[in-house]
């Protein structure tokens, strides 16, 4: 541990580790089933895509900060805080608005006299960066042949087809992930958020999609090689592979978004029955990030029967919008999550931003099934992230902007929308402001729920 980033901005805190298939570390478990004890509420965070202890730990200590400052106001309230950690990554030319280099261990320093910040970030070049590397193989062990190959080839940039078709091979089988069913079922699935299928972004044309990704890269203001003169005398261009490294992160995110789900439900859900049994008095409230707000709503499913939370708040949620929605036009059984809301005593809150690049342009693309006779980039409504707009398709769910949810009345129960784009709103390409969430305004939203 040491070097590593600690939590120091809350007393008490803990850790809680579980691994890709949602088994806890049982010495973290247990320290934290006896110190619940002594709570009257327990926050619970989940990270979404980050590289390690430090990084995560980095992210606890800042959005943790405000609290105790803002509970002294309850002084019969016992508040206690823990922080999630799973196996999960983010791509090093992701950096965190406002966290320096230094403090988060995972992003890769820049050479001496290099240029700094978002623009240098999302023009770090068509190459695997050491720290993408060595999280690739942290998340992905026992891949090293595999990420040298993926390497190799994005720096190389071969202009035959067949390289690229065995990079496309690379990469489905370094993230586990198949071709898709092609059925209507598995295109409800990824609708509705149950993942049951990988999208065609992992299984199409491989030429076709890297040229769709360069696209979408150009969207979200990536610098990527200009269109014309791609093809010559039927060989690839600089463009396609720049593509084709944005398909790499694309697969890694789908299985990230998929062992979200096996941790939450399986995991974090389970030691949630276990908290209720040791500490039955605490309220518990759950708070996630990116795929950790996935992590945390799988929990839901994943409870004991009668055991309920406090409250959820969801942080720029990497999963459908549809999620907690009932029978939908192009899905009779409804969300993944349907009915879930019903096991939180207080509100569900999804916090959401327009300014958020990676649910905005990449998540529905990302997220679009073999079959569908609809451009890719024309997709509408259907393929949205919660983080992007909110909760869809449920009747009677609130939509507040943040001043709003902070300053006036607050839903005791139920769905809520919370439009937070005033404050999460700084980020550069490719993600926007998916990160920027360390905002004493979200705190005081986690609290406002937490009331409920």
């Amino acid at each position: 541990m040491s070097g590593v980033t600690r939590v120091t901005s809350v007393q008490p805190y803990w850790d809680v580790t579980f691994d890709a298939d949602g088994d806890p570390d049982p010495a973290q478990r247990d320290a934290l089933l006896a110190g619940a004890r002594a709570l009257t509420d327990l926050v619970v965070f989940s990270h979404g895509w980050n590289n390690d202890l430090s990084t995560a730990n980095a992210l606890y200590d800042r959005f943790y900060a405000p609290f105790p400052g803002l509970v002294a106001a309850a002084p019969k309230a016992r508040f206690g805080y823990a922080g999630v950690h799973w196996p999960s990554m983010r791509f090093s030319d992701e950096p965190i608005p406002d966290f320096p280099h230094t403090a988060v261990a995972s992003l890769a320093a820049p050479a001496p006299g290099a240029p700094d910040g978002p623009a240098a970030a999302a023009g770090a070049g068509p190459g695997l960066d050491p720290g993408t590397r060595a999280a690739l193989a942290a998340v992905f062990p026992g891949s090293d042949a595999l990420i040298a190959r993926i390497a190799e080839l994005l720096a190389e940039r071969p202009p035959e087809p067949e390289r690229l078709a065995e990079f496309a091979a690379a990469v489905r089988q370094l993230t586990g992930t198949a071709a898709p069913a092609g059925t209507a079922a598995a295109a409800q699935d990824m609708a509705s958020d149950g993942a049951a299928a990988a999208p065609q972004l992992l299984a199409g044309d491989p030429a076709a999609m890297c040229d769709l990704l360069a696209d979408a890269l150009d969207q979200a203001g990536c610098p990527v090689a200009p269109a014309q003169g791609e093809a010559i005398l039927g060989g690839l261009g600089k463009r396609v592979w720049d593509g084709a490294k944005e398909l790499l992160r694309q697969a890694t995110y789908y299985a990230m978004k998929r062992r979200a789900g096996t941790v939450g439900e399986q995991g974090l859900g389970a030691f949630l029955g276990q908290l209720a049994a040791a500490a039955p008095g605490v309220r518990v409230h759950l708070v996630g990030h990116s795929f950790g707000a996935r992590l945390v709503s799988f929990a839901l499913r994943g409870l004991p029967p009668g055991v309920r939370v406090g409250s959820v708040t969801l942080l720029q949620g990497a999963f459908s919008h549809y999620a907690f929605s009932g029978p939908l036009p192009f899905d009779a059984r409804g969300g993944a999550l349907h009915g879930m809301q019903q096991r939180v005593t207080g509100p569900l809150v999804a916090a959401h931003s327009s300014h958020d690049q990676a649910l905005g342009v990449f998540y529905p693309l990302a997220s679009r099934i073999a079959g569908e006779d609809e451009s890719l980039l024309g997709f509408g409504d259907r393929w949205g992230a919660m983080g992007h707009d909110g909760f869809q398709a449920l009747d009677g769910t609130p939509a507040l902007t943040l001043a709003a949810a902070l300053a006036g009345p607050f839903p005791g129960g139920g769905c809520v929308s919370v439009d937070a784009s005033a404050v999460v709103c700084s980020g550069g390409p490719p993600s926007g402001a998916h990160s920027d969430i360390c905002h004493e305004e979200l705190a005081r939203l986690v609290l406002r729920a937490s009331k409920g």
